[in-house]
């Protein structure tokens, strides 16, 4: 289920932007620098206008100099240089696609993923910076809807789809995306009526270590996980507290390292609900028990940990703001109420949310005073 499948923005243009750097906003963090009881910061930079009125679902942050964006209207955006200049640019024969997921491995290589009912659905992958892209795979099922997609290493990765007759679609990938095999529909549990996801923010299926993988589904009436623990050869489906309903269940999932995680979503037909949004685990997904109340009511879209924070720190976005958590989920803080969607952070702690508008921001925690 694509949130927002109504929303589209006018063709795109291959530009390459500059980027001022903007006097950093700080917004306090209740947690303090290892080592210290002061408190962190969270800084943000934001990029100067991309002259396209692109929505830029979601972003993957590969290190402190590379990430990419994937949005409306076949764009994608590139940074090699922490943000200090940005390249977007349009797929050719994707002008009519909305791209909801990127994952890169690097400044090269990046493969994007557009969703939409049948062939609307597709990966394509560039192994040049993005001057050129390579059609990977394109769903031939009438009542296929890929969300989201993720990889465990440079050549094995998986996507998931809205469950077809009771069915669900998961596909996964040896050799970098050249094939894509379905998982077998007998080595699933069986999908709920209406059981998808949500292609908010690209995550909905994250992957952790060299061969688990999380996958949050929603509109079936329950906020279920669907976890593999071999790369897609067997399943288990666990339960969560987060709000189910015909439009509403977990949005995006992410780990700190094998135990430790969080999922997050809501009601997408009630945007002023706070219902029971955030689930955390500590036990590698196998129970999962409510978090705290968002500083933002409605569905949460995105949420990414941050490596090398003090403390356990997620970032969450959604349409009214962005929003974090210094104590594993617990409690959250407000950073602003610009609308976004996508987030993701680097392994050195070094994030971008992105969102409405072509806005991409640079975030990043620093102790208190610097």
């Amino acid at each position: 289920m694509g949130i927002g499948q109504a929303t589209r923005a006018a063709a795109g243009r291959t530009i390459s932007v500059g980027w001022t750097l903007l006097a950093a906003t700080i917004f306090m963090a209740g947690c303090g620098p290892a080592g210290s009881d002061g408190p962190m910061v969270l800084a943000t930079s934001e990029t100067a206008p991309t002259d396209t009125e692109a929505l830029f679902i979601a972003v993957h942050a590969v290190s402190g100099d590379v990430a990419w964006a994937a949005g409306t209207g076949g764009r994608y955006a590139r940074t090699v240089d922490g943000g200090a200049s940005w390249a977007v640019g349009v797929v050719e024969g994707a002008d009519s696609l909305q791209f909801r997921d990127v994952h890169a491995l690097d400044a090269q290589t990046a493969w994007l993923l557009s969703i939409g009912n049948g062939p609307d659905s597709r990966i394509y992958r560039t192994s040049d910076g993005g001057d050129s892209w390579e059609l990977q795979f394109q769903n031939e099922l009438a009542d296929g809807f890929f969300d989201c997609m993720s990889f465990w290493d440079d050549s094995s990765g998986i996507a998931f789809s809205d469950a077809v007759d009771a069915q669900f679609v998961i596909i996964t990938t040896e050799n970098a995306g050249a094939t894509w095999r379905r998982v077998p529909p007998g080595a699933l549990p069986p999908a709920l009526e209406g059981e998808g996801s949500f292609a908010a923010s690209g995550t909905c299926v994250t992957t952790q270590g060299d061969s688990t993988a999380y996958i949050g589904t929603g509109a079936g009436g329950e906020a279920r996980m669907l976890i593999t623990r071999n790369r897609g050869a067997s399943w288990e489906i666990v339960d969560t507290p987060i709000v189910g309903g015909s439009a509403a269940g977990i949005a995006s999932v992410a780990f700190r390292d094998a135990l430790n995680g969080i999922a997050v979503g809501g009601d997408l037909g009630a945007p002023d609900s706070f219902a029971v949004s955030v689930a955390i685990t500590n036990d590698g997904g196998r129970t999962w028990s409510a978090g705290g109340t968002p500083s933002l009511p409605g569905m949460l879209y995105g949420v990414a940990a941050v490596d090398g924070a003090p403390t356990p720190t997620y970032v969450a976005t959604n349409p009214r703001g962005v929003t974090y958590s210094t104590d594993n989920g617990l409690t959250w803080t407000q950073a602003d109420s610009m609308n976004y969607w996508g987030v993701d952070f680097a392994p050195d702690g070094s994030g971008w949310t992105s969102g409405t508008d072509g806005k991409i921001t640079r975030r990043f925690l620093v102790p208190a005073g610097n």
